[in-house]
């Protein structure tokens, strides 16, 4: 049968980053049921230990879960969440050399897939796999093996305040250009306190991956035909849209909640965009749960999506597959097929693919969802723009290993920090790209 197209075209990952330290798959973690013998258990039931990163719909994936329990009771499953300002790959590796290794866990795009590759089944034989969207399994198939499943898709931009907006008298719908969105930045700042936000921005720069991952990915991908297997196998970067990328980081810090490099995460989405304290906020549709569970009127009416100005590619915005769920093919046989089975169920059961839109609010990169709604705005709006095809491509996580954030994203947080240039940034960049490539 013949793959629907993914609209994109591109399938690469997000794997958000910050710090946490070990971690343990004992009963006190398990979101299901005791795996042990006894009253609710059984001793031939089998135990599948979750590790995934996606702290916005760690709720929600623990109550499908739950569901999955009930209709197989012989099946437990654990599930440990590792993710938002907490280092989820640092926390992976310690999980593995602890020797507390996951069933299930997360990797990103071609580099991930490199570095885990010992411990990656072929999950070809799974109705997911064969349910996915043409070009969603790009960055995880290699020698006719798929080795990963795609979590969704997403994509982002700036996130806007509509009700702001108006009140400002800034039509969306007319910024295309940088020149454009100076101009709406500067009558935000002219009418601050009667719109009653603190700044038009606020920009996490204590996040290394929202500037090292997407505000980078958006300058960059032009430069490796939005191609993650390109970006994979380049030996150096060139920063070909540099002075675009400083522009567009210079305009966010400057007319930021300050400090900047203090700002996180939870901060930027929580506390300034989801109470209304400032007009804008560079993120993506994942961060719809955390916003509704703030204010639902608020996410469900007055939240838009702008994209980032970025010459020759006006009004589209990044779209691709986040992550991919991944299983280990070291664990016992019953174990690998039990973590294939429920990964199955999530995405094509009646069951799943329902719980998949409208509580986990997921863009399918999935056939066969074609009678179920996407459940918020912001990804209604992100399948619009995929829809039509006004996509950049996500290359970042065919970089070297770590440089996105360790390289990039400390450079940058060093120029916020005035200690060097932006010229320094793109040399101390290109430097490690090039020495990881050697």
């Amino acid at each position: 049968m013949k793959k629907k197209k993914f609209y994109s075209g591109i399938a690469t990952a997000l794997l958000a980053s910050s710090v946490l330290a070990g971690c343990s798959f004992g009963s006190d973690d398990a979101s299901g049921g005791d795996s042990g013998e006894g009253e609710g258990g059984s001793s031939d039931a089998v135990t599948v230990d979750v590790f995934q990163f996606k702290v916005e719909f760690k709720d929600q994936f623990e109550e499908l879960v739950s569901m999955y329990e009930e209709e197989n009771p012989d099946v437990n499953i654990n599930v440990k969440t590792v993710g938002g300002g907490n280092d989820y790959g640092a926390s992976l590796k310690t999980s593995f050399s602890s020797g507390e290794e996951p069933d299930i866990f997360n990797v990103g795009g071609p580099t991930d897939v490199e570095e885990y590759k010992e411990y990656l089944a072929d999950v070809s034989d799974t109705d997911a796999a064969n349910a996915a969207l043409d070009g969603t399994l790009n960055g995880v198939t290699q020698d006719d093996q798929v080795l990963g499943l795609p979590f969704n898709q997403e994509g982002y931009g700036l996130l806007y305040n509509k009700k702001v907006f108006e009140e400002a008298g800034i039509d969306a719908s007319s910024i295309k250009t940088m020149e454009d969105l100076k101009g709406a930045v500067e009558t935000l700042n002219s009418q601050k306190e009667e719109l009653g936000i603190e700044a038009p921005f606020a920009f996490p720069g204590k996040e290394q991956w929202v500037m090292g991952n997407h505000l980078a990915n958006a300058y960059l991908a032009d430069e490796f035909n939005h191609d993650v297997m390109e970006a994979y196998n380049a030996d150096t970067v060139e920063f070909a849209m540099g002075d675009q990328m400083k522009e567009f980081t210079d305009l966010q810090s400057e007319n930021s909640v300050q400090p900047v490099l203090s700002l996180d995460y939870s901060q930027q989405v929580e506390e300034h965009f989801s109470l209304g304290n400032v007009a804008m906020i560079q993120q993506g549709n994942w961060v719809y749960n955390t916003i509704e569970s703030m204010d639902p009127e608020f996410a469900e009416e007055n939240v838009g999506l702008l994209p980032i100005p970025v010459e020759g590619y006006e009004g589209s915005i990044p779209v691709g597959v986040p992550n991919y769920w991944v299983v280990n093919k070291q664990s016992e046989d019953e174990v690998v097929q039990a973590s294939k089975d429920f990964l199955d169920w999530m995405y094509t059961s009646e069951t799943g693919k329902k719980f998949v839109t409208e509580e986990f609010k997921f863009i399918p990169a999935y056939e066969g969802y074609e009678d179920q709604e996407i459940a918020d705005p912001i990804s209604k709006e992100i399948y619009k723009y995929a829809n039509e095809g006004n996509t950049l491509g996500w290359v970042f996580l065919g970089a070297p290993t770590a440089w996105t954030e360790d390289a990039l994203g400390v450079a940058m947080q060093e120029y916020l920090a005035g200690d060097i240039t932006w010229e320094e940034v793109e040399q101390q960049a290109t430097q490690a790209w090039e020495q990881a490539r050697q």
